[in-house]
C-alpha cells in the first residue's frame, strides 16, 4: 500500500508518524475542553467528539463523547471497519466535509494526552525466544536456559490493570524486600536495579464466555489495535519472589503505554509470520496464517536535563509467539477475555546485543555496564532518567506510528513507620 493522500496537508509527509494511513485513536484535552476522543491526523488531532456533535457519524451504534475507546469496542469488528471508513472519507484529499471539519482539528502541541482506554486486565507473556534465551542463560546457564514449556506455550501471568498508566506519567521507584546472596535474611526498601522491558501490548476489543476457548482466528478478530508497552521491572525484588509462582511486586507497580490505539487494520500491509518452529505447536495454536508484525522499535535513555542516547532497536518481527497465539493459550482453560482486556507482548529483543529490549540483557545482568552518549554509565535506571519507546511500521512513502512511550524515574517513597 502506498500514502492514501489527506487535505491535512502534514499528514503526506513521509516523516510524520500518522498519515491518513494510521488513523489511531487517543483521549486528549486542552485548556478549553475536558478529556475526550480524538483521532491523530498529520500534526493535528481530530476532535471526534465534537464531529459527532456536528451528526457526521450518524447513524452509528457507538458514542464517542466518552473519555475512552471502550464503547466503540464493544461494537465489533463490523463497526470499528465502518468508522475507520468514515473517518477515512471525512480527511481524504477532495472531501466534501473538508470545510466542516477543518475548524474541529486541534495541534498536537496544544493537547495532554489521556489514557486511551478504560483498562479491563492485564496480562504479560515471556514470550520473545531471544529474551528467553538470554536471561535463561544468566540465571541457569545456555543449556537449561527455556524452560521444557517454552516452545509448546506461550508462558504468561497475571499482572495489574490499577497500574497501567499513559506516557509520560511519572513512575516512582518500588520499595521492596531484596535479598543479598550472602545475607542471611532479607532486607527492605527501594529497588536498586530498576528495569524496563520493551514490549508491544495488544487491546481486546472481543469476548469469550467463561468456559468457552477461541481459536488463534477467533482470537486475532478480538483484538481491536496495539500500543507500544514498558513493562517496569524491579529485577532485585523479583529475584527474591518470583521463586515458585513468578512475579509480582516486582511488576505490579507500574507499566507504561503509548497515547496512541493503532488499529489492526493500519498494521495490515505489515503482516508477517512467526519464526520457524523449533517444535511442532499443537493444533490449537497453530497460526492460520500471518499474525505478528513488521514494526521496528527503539529505546532512549535520557538523564536528567541531558541529551537522550538510543539503547537499542529491534523489530516486533522478533517475537516468537503473536498476541492472537497468547490470547488463545489465554482462553484454553474457558477463561473469559473481555473488552478492554490488555496483553503483554514479552520483552521483545533480537539476536544481537544492540537489539536487546531490557536493560538486564544490554548490561548482562549489571556486570557490563553501558556507556550514554553524555559519557555517564547505566547498568540499571537511575533516579531522573527517563525512558522512552517508540516505533513505526514503515510503508512506502509513509509510517505509522505509535507516538512515544515515555516515563521518568523519580525517588522512592518513605516508607510509613
Amino acid at each position: 500500500m502506498t500514502l492514501l493522500r489527506s487535505w491535512v496537508e502534514s499528514a503526506n509527509s513521509a516523516d510524520t508518524p500518522f498519515p491518513l494511513n494510521n488513523l489511531p485513536y487517543g483521549v486528549f484535552s486542552t485548556k478549553d475542553c475536558p478529556p475526550r476522543c480524538g483521532v491523530a491526523i498529520g500534526d493535528m488531532v481530530l476532535d471526534v467528539t465534537a464531529v459527532e456533535q456536528l451528526g457526521l457519524f450518524h447513524p452509528f451504534p457507538a458514542r464517542f463523547d466518552l473519555a475512552s475507546w471502550n464503547d466503540l469496542m464493544e461494537h465489533g469488528p463490523r463497526a470499528w471497519a465502518k468508522f475507520r471508513e468514515i473517518l477515512t472519507a471525512l480527511l481524504t484529499e477532495g472531501s466534501d466535509e473538508h470545510a466542516q471539519i477543518e475548524p474541529l482539528l486541534v495541534p498536537l502541541p496544544d493537547i495532554k494526552m489521556h489514557m486511551p482506554f478504560k483498562v479491563t486486565e492485564f496480562t504479560d507473556f515471556y514470550a520473545g525466544k531471544h529474551h528467553a534465551m538470554n536471561v535463561g542463560t544468566m540465571f541457569r546457564g545456555p543449556e537449561n536456559a527455556l524452560p521444557p514449556n517454552w516452545l509448546h506455550i506461550p508462558i504468561g501471568y497475571n499482572g495489574r490493570a490499577s497500574t497501567v498508566v499513559v506516557s509520560g506519567t511519572d513512575i516512582v521507584r518500588p520499595n521492596g524486600q531484596t535479598k543479598a546472596p550472602d545475607a542471611e535474611v532479607p532486607s527492605f526498601g527501594p529497588c536498586k536495579r530498576l528495569d524496563i522491558e520493551l514490549e508491544m501490548g495488544a487491546i481486546i476489543g472481543g469476548t469469550n464466555a467463561m468456559g468457552d476457548p477461541v481459536t488463534v482466528q477467533q482470537a486475532d478478530d478480538m483484538i481491536f489495535g496495539y500500543v507500544l508497552l514498558n513493562d517496569w521491572s524491579a529485577r532485585d525484588i523479583q529475584a527474591w519472589e518470583y521463586q515458585p509462582l513468578g512475579p509480582f511486586q516486582a511488576k505490579a507497580f507500574a507499566t507504561s503505554i503509548s497515547p496512541w490505539i493503532v488499529t489492526k487494520e493500519a498494521l495490515e500491509p505489515f503482516r508477517t509470520s512467526t519464526p520457524a518452529r523449533e517444535k511442532d505447536l499443537l493444533a490449537h495454536l497453530v497460526e492460520p496464517g500471518p499474525m505478528l508484525y513488521d514494526i521496528d522499535l527503539a529505546v532512549t535513555m535520557a538523564p536528567k536535563g541531558k541529551v537522550a542516547t538510543t539503547i537499542a532497536r529491534t523489530n516486533y518481527n522478533q517475537m516468537y509467539y503473536s498476541a492472537a497465539q497468547q490470547l488463545a493459550h489465554h482462553a484454553t482453560s474457558g477463561c473469559a477475555m473481555n473488552v478492554g482486556d490488555l496483553i503483554g507482548s514479552g520483552t521483545i529483543s533480537g539476536p544481537e546485543k544492540s537489539e536487546r529490549g531490557s536493560l538486564l540483557e544490554l548490561t548482562w545482568g549489571g556486570k557490563e555496564p553501558m556507556t550514554l552518549d553524555t559519557g555517564e554509565t547505566r547498568t540499571f535506571i537511575e533516579d531522573g532518567d527517563t525512558l522512552t519507546l517508540s516505533g513505526a511500521a514503515k510503508g512506502d512513502g509513509y509510517q505509522i506510528g505509535f507516538g512515544a512511550c515515555t516515563g521518568t524515574i523519580r525517588p522512592a517513597k518513605s516508607f510509613p513507620e
